[in-house]
């Protein structure tokens, strides 16, 4: 995979935590920790994503059975 090179600012206790990590050998580079940690976000906000979109579409599908079961009724 290409890498990109992207440029950010954290504060400097969250750099301290990402070095003591590599100290310790947690991960081999600052840069390996942060692409971690990025890959981590990301796989737990696309569950997130993917829950609140099966609930829209099971609102939307509710809605169209209730819209249906109204329009029955106003033709009785």
């Amino acid at each position: 995979m290409e890498m990109k090179r992207v440029t950010l600012r954290l504060p400097e206790q969250q750099l301290i935590m990402i070095d003591r990590f590599v100290e310790l050998g947690e991960f081999p580079s600052a840069s390996e920790a942060i692409r971690t940690a990025i890959r981590d976000l990301i796989d737990h906000r696309s569950e997130k994503l993917a829950g609140r979109i099966q609930l829209f579409e099971k609102a939307q599908e509710q809605a169209k059975v209730a819209g249906s079961f109204l329009h029955m009724k106003e033709e009785h």
